[in-house]
């Protein structure tokens, strides 16, 4: 017992600890824990931070498309890389020469069809070997249908020089031989008239074409179904043949073929909705030259059936 007693601990406050407690050398100074001096804290560095608009629809952030500002090709893309977008048509060199090579080959054409057609009116020999020899005719048909069919829908063909101004002018030949054996069956005035109406009529409608703001490119599809409507009251009307049905069906073939001209110059124009390829000039003489072939044919039908006889 008195050794655990001699063993219990002794106050620090007591008296009598503090006189018999050894005396111990202090620690020496330690440093704080924290910095004695200013603190230099490193600056913040900068991060560009830019906004990135969320992609809403123009209804909620309240912008209509009109007030979207335009950028300018030149500042946005390089040179280089902007006429990358530019479409080949919008080039105004490109247009009009495209448009010079179209009417400059259509008017080729048409000489030469419309010399044909008065070599085979005016001149007797010509025309009474022409109505002997039908079959000519037919090849002539045949022939016309076939290239014709293949520079409508092969466009490599359409577009590979020389085999499309070969293409082009075997097409120009035969269908010049077909309309002037049918001139040939009529009068030498009715043809003459013919000729002087369509030349007045298609020079208008290419005049008005360029210079109107309507678009009748859009109108493809009412063209179609009157070109079926047609095809059916031509059909019929073989059954149900008479002078005045057709007269009638030559007014609204002509009428027919005066749009088609209306349409196909203003795809060649490029000015409206839609246009066609710069490089598609020998497809875009053939359908021209189409349109006016039968308008003159139509109006020469008008004249046949208003003939005596």
């Amino acid at each position: 017992m008195t050794d655990i007693e001699s063993q219990k601990p002794v106050p620090e406050n007591d008296p009598s600890h503090a006189a018999t407690a050894p005396m111990y050398a202090p620690p020496p100074y330690m440093p704080p824990p924290y910095p004695t001096g200013p603190v230099m804290y490193p600056q913040p560095v900068h991060v560009p931070v830019s906004f990135i608009p969320p992609n809403l629809p123009p209804e909620e952030t309240g912008i209509s498309k009109a007030e979207e500002p335009n950028p300018d090709p030149a500042a946005v893309f390089p040179p280089e890389e902007c006429q990358m977008f530019v479409s080949s048509f919008e080039d105004d060199t490109v247009r009009k020469a495209f448009i010079r090579k179209v009417f400059s080959v259509v008017t080729i054409q048409l000489l030469a069809t419309f010399t044909v057609v008065c070599v085979f009116t005016f001149s007797n020999t010509v025309k009474a070997a022409v109505q002997s020899n039908i079959w000519v005719y037919l090849s002539s048909y045949i022939i016309f249908a076939v290239v014709g069919t293949c520079l409508a829908v092969f466009s490599t063909f359409s577009r590979t020089h020389p085999w499309n101004l070969l293409g082009l002018s075997v097409v120009t030949l035969s269908l010049s031989y077909m309309v002037g054996t049918i001139a040939s069956y009529h009068n030498t005035s009715a043809v003459i008239i013919a000729l002087g109406s369509t030349l007045v009529i298609s020079f208008t409608i290419i005049i008005f074409s360029a210079q109107t703001r309507l678009d009748f490119t859009v109108c493809n599809g009412i063209l179609l179904i009157l070109s079926v409507d047609l095809l059916m009251f031509g059909f019929f009307s073989i059954f149900f043949y008479s002078s005045v049905l057709q007269i009638v069906y030559g007014c609204l073939g002509a009428l027919l073929y005066a749009l088609f001209l209306a349409v196909d110059c203003q795809l060649v124009m490029g000015r409206q909705t839609y246009s066609l390829n710069p490089e598609e000039y020998v497809y875009a003489a053939l359908i021209i030259y189409l349109d006016i072939i039968m308008i003159f044919l139509y109006i020469l039908m008008i004249l046949g059936g208003s003939s005596k006889n």
